[in-house]
């Protein structure tokens, strides 16, 4: 039989041999019989029965050992679940081998994959929502303005996480679709989804407090800072995809956080700077965050304050959101 190709590799099932560039991939005996089940059934359904009758040969054994089998080949094979080029995963029956061979064109992409994309899209969204109810209680005791102040920031945050939340999550769960490695399509996509909804928000925004106060704000957040903290949470998701446990939250916490510290550093805003920004564009506003800047030694919301806020909110909206999105993932692996 001749060898099969794909991608950069080659299965010699006679030989009982992987190689990478004409380099040999290192694969335990149970490992390759799984490879060489789903390279020879390429573009069909593989059941999980259908691996424990010929690769397990009715060895019991739990789903978990199947699990770890296939997590095992996609990291030989620098597949990923998440965007999968070779070995894709139909929720609850198996798997299914999706690269071309010698040449021909890849395979459809199967519908089953848009339900994906919304379970996705919407855990995203459900965990960068939760974020921003931390975040806005976090700003409402800190002004310490009241309960009614306290309501009003905590449905500004809300309503900011959820519509940067779906933009980046949606963004993120949709780039799968683009031609490229999976290291730049998450980013690629959470960088659009931050910039599409962050510019509209400032646009709506700022013609809104025109039509109804008289004047607007310049300098809250926007499509720019949208485009770096949506990028940034599109790599944490993809470097978070790689490591497992505790460490997901915290490396998806660890780029978000450097996203937001930079972003004030350059000159940007996220919630908190603009927040404080609004409430000294009108003289009246109770809303006052200087007990924030205090704690710096800073008499108001000042740089100190803003990139250490800016830190905070980063990582808590990457660690929700891509904390979902991973949970998730893993329900249907």
């Amino acid at each position: 039989m001749a060898p099969f190709r794909f991608d950069r590799f080659e299965l010699d099932l006679a030989d009982r041999r992987l190689t990478r560039d004409g380099e040999a991939v290192a694969l335990n005996a149970r490992y390759f019989d799984a490879l060489a089940l789903l390279v020879r059934e390429q573009g069909k359904l593989v059941t999980k029965q259908r691996f424990l009758d010929e690769v397990w040969r009715g060895v019991p054994v739990t789903d978990e050992a199947l699990t770890q089998c296939v997590r095992t080949l996609r990291k030989l094979l620098n597949d990923d679940a998440g965007a999968p080029r070779l070995i894709q995963t139909v929720p609850k029956h198996g798997y299914r081998f999706i690269a071309p061979m010698d040449g021909q064109s890849p395979p459809d992409r199967p519908a089953s994959d848009w339900p994906r994309v919304l379970r996705l899209g919407l855990a995203g969204t459900g965990g960068a929502v939760t974020a921003g109810a931390i975040g806005g209680l976090a700003y409402g005791f800190a002004a310490g303005t009241g309960v009614s102040a306290l309501a009003v920031l905590l449905s500004v945050t809300l309503l900011v996480a959820l519509l940067g939340g779906a933009g980046v999550a949606f963004g993120v769960a949709l780039a799968e679709f683009a031609p490229g490695r999976p290291w730049w399509r998450a980013p690629f996509g959470g960088a659009i989804g931050g910039l599409g909804v962050g510019a509209v928000v400032k646009l709506v925004g700022l013609d809104a407090f025109a039509l109804l106060l008289g004047h607007a704000p310049d300098g809250i957040t926007g499509g720019g800072e949208g485009v770096l903290l949506g990028g940034a949470v599109g790599l944490a998701f993809w470097l978070a995809g790689k490591t497992s446990g505790a460490r997901q939250a915290a490396v998806a916490a660890a780029v978000g956080g450097a996203a937001g510290l930079v972003i004030p550093l350059l000159g940007g805003r996220l919630l908190g700077g603009s927040l404080d920004l609004l409430a000294h564009s009108f003289p009246d506003s109770r809303l006052k965050l200087t007990t924030i800047g205090g704690l710096f030694g800073e008499p108001g919301l000042g740089p100190l304050s803003q990139a250490v806020t800016g830190a905070l909110e980063g990582a808590l909206f990457a660690a929700g959101l891509v904390g979902a999105m991973l949970w998730a993932q893993r329900r249907h692996v």
